[in-house]
């Protein structure tokens, strides 16, 4: 079973990255709280990460989801012990820090749990009745300090750049690839994800 991994970023996505570790690519599925602090993070970069390994009969293709620290794994062990919040269900669900979520299921904050994606009112109930006063040592992990995204007319004005100069594009035809490229993602943070959905957009029928 895989536990921790260590390597580098080859490849983000909206909810997951591919990383490479040992000449050996991983694909990794991350929950929204722990994919914010990889946002100024690019492709090349060294990460670490405490891994969620799941495979079982009825799915028997392993599925890795990564954590920040260890804490936060063992929180979503817990998370997916309510019934009917299986992995994949949490992963999506975990849009607020994990601190924060585990100071709503101590104080009962029902409204602060149905924030998270695809948790109803029936659910909620059913998470602090299964967790509350169980989480005291995940209230008290540390505050994220996410990394300040950087300036989109800095991403743009770098990509633009080598569309004009390396690639040979008309600086009217490369601002209208990079701005079609915004439109379709409009989470794009570093100008190596900007570039790769300018190449998606302009090799798509």
């Amino acid at each position: 079973m895989i536990g921790y991994l260590e390597g580098s970023i080859l490849k983000k996505d909206d909810d997951r990255i591919l990383l490479l570790v040992n000449q050996i690519g991983y694909e990794v599925l991350l929950p929204v709280n722990v994919m914010q602090t990889l946002a100024g993070t690019s492709t090349g970069e060294s990460i670490s990460l405490y891994i969620y390994f799941q495979q079982t009969e009825r799915q028997p293709k392993p599925v890795l989801i990564g954590f920040n620290l260890e804490a936060e794994r063992e929180f979503f062990e817990r998370f997916i012990s309510v019934e009917a919040i299986g992995p994949i269900k949490a992963v999506k669900a975990l849009t607020l820090p994990i601190r924060d979520i585990a100071r709503a299921i101590e104080s009962g904050d029902i409204a602060k749990l149905r924030q998270l994606k695809g948790i109803g009112n029936r659910t909620a109930h059913k998470i602090v009745a299964t967790l509350q006063g169980k989480m005291e040592k995940f209230a008290l992990i540390r505050k994220d300090e996410l990394p300040e995204a950087p300036q989109v007319e800095d991403i743009t004005e770098q990509v633009l750049v080598v569309l004009i100069k390396q690639l040979g594009h008309k600086k009217s035809d490369a601002r209208r690839m990079i701005a079609d490229a915004l439109t379709r993602n409009s989470a794009i943070r570093s100008p190596e994800d900007l570039f790769n959905e300018v190449y998606r957009g302009e090799i798509s029928p």
